[in-house]
């Protein structure tokens, strides 16, 4: 059996929720990190056997995310390229998939990506404005939290099941704000140490009438304290511990890798 490599890993930079990459598809975010991994690396396009793209929401950005990233990244219309749902474990399942392909001899070297651009994610009308909605008003849907950010067996937001696992693991709202404060400040020490320019490849935003890199993450919060989180109110239960400074963030962003077989690793080097 085949011992499995990653030999690339490139990412954009992380935008806030309506930031910089708002504008910015899917497909094209995908396809700017696929690019960036490959051309760090010798494997040329024609080398790839495969391409998995993880994605969670991709109403509305055309059919198959993971062939568009694939044939906008420049590899052959001939490669097999999908699109995999696994929710919030959508692009570390590409890599296990991916792994499991090479060990299994159907693949030597695979594209193993995740996208999500939840700034674009839509609203949707009710299913019956379809077959003909009789009377009366529609409301419409936000699917970013209908598909995106709803447990779908209990009917509720996952920020509760937040509060539900603080509870059941005894996660204080204390050591939550700490636990964000500790994350937030890592970021920005990282960020203005430079630590991340290497796995982060630009990406061409039009700004008015310009054009712009956007290279660094902008999600990061500079001016965090514990004294600001403290002040926030729960946002899920009255008397819960997840606010929206302690809570999973809302962004837009893509990542790739590019995974390899030891023979191709040997055969490439």
């Amino acid at each position: 059996m085949e011992k499995v490599f990653i030999v690339a890993a490139k990412r954009t930079a992380i935008g806030s929720f309506g930031g910089t990459l708002k504008n910015i598809s899917a497909g094209d975010l995908a396809a700017t990190a696929i690019k960036g991994a490959l051309d760090s690396t010798p494997i040329s396009v024609e080398d790839i056997d495969e391409v998995i793209v993880g994605n969670v929401v991709s109403a509305n950005q055309g059919m198959g995310i993971g062939r568009q990233a694939s044939i906008k990244a420049g590899i052959p219309a001939e490669v097999p390229a999908y699109t995999l749902n696994m929710v919030c474990g959508s692009g570390m399942k590409t890599l296990m998939d991916a792994a499991s392909h090479i060990k299994a001899g159907e693949a030597e070297i695979v594209v193993a990506a995740g996208v999500e651009v939840m700034s674009q994610i839509p609203f949707a009308m009710p299913a019956t404005a379809r077959s003909g909605h009789k009377m009366g008003d529609m409301t419409a849907k936000d699917l970013l939290v209908a598909d995106g950010l709803t447990d779908v067996f209990n009917a509720y937001h996952m920020g509760v099941t937040a509060e539900n696992i603080a509870k059941q693991v005894d996660i204080s709202r204390d050591d939550q704000d700490a636990y964000a404060l500790s994350s937030q400040q890592k970021a920005v020490a990282a960020i203005e140490a430079g630590k991340f320019k290497e796995e982060i490849v630009p990406v061409e935003v039009k700004v008015r009438r310009n054009v712009v890199e956007f290279a660094t993450d902008e999600y990061p919060k500079v001016d965090a304290t514990m004294e600001g989180l403290a002040k926030l109110r729960p946002a899920f239960d009255r008397e819960g511990s997840v606010t929206a400074g302690n809570a999973s963030g809302i962004n837009d962003g893509a990542s790739a890798l590019i995974v390899a077989s030891e023979s191709a690793v040997t055969r490439l080097a």
